[in-house]
């Protein structure tokens, strides 16, 4: 028997499937996971952070970070940092200012040169937001079981 055209597209689908979605975790919904940090972040926080990440996200500003923060006394030169990179000065001076206005550098004029620290209170925030509770749930709870996975396919 044939079903008319709405009614057997109803019939075809599956609605578990095709249930309305929202990224708003409801009321009821226990995370499975140890969450990020203490509480969840704001729209605005998450920017911020975004931000920083997006800075940290690049290798050459890593290692950058990396080479002010092992560097003796705390601090580095641009002619500490330029021998590293087979990179033009002025690309090096821009990835500089990236993590300058990402909070994670700051800076200070000594004759021609500019030196380089690390700021501390923003790795610190960083840490912070990155902590994970221990203790929560175990990681294999976190994980998929094989039987979700089968439900899933």
């Amino acid at each position: 028997m044939a079903l008319s055209g709405e009614a057997h597209l109803t019939h075809c689908i599956d609605k578990r499937q095709y249930r309305r979605m929202s990224n708003q975790l409801s009321s009821g919904v226990a995370p499975c996971c140890p969450s990020i940090g203490r509480e969840p972040l704001s729209a605005e926080r998450a920017a911020d952070l975004s931000r920083v990440f997006r800075a940290l996200g690049d290798p050459v500003r890593l290692r950058m970070l990396s080479i002010v923060a092992g560097h003796r006394g705390g601090e580095a030169c641009v002619c500490d940092i330029s021998p590293a990179f087979d990179l033009a000065q002025p690309t090096i001076s821009h990835h500089l200012k990236v993590l300058r206005e990402a909070g994670l550098l700051d800076c200070e004029r000594r004759g021609t040169w500019v030196y380089y620290r690390v700021v501390p209170a923003a790795l610190e925030e960083l840490s912070a937001v990155l902590a994970i509770e221990s203790g929560v749930l175990p990681a294999s709870y976190c994980a998929p079981s094989a039987t979700s996975q089968e439900t899933l396919s």
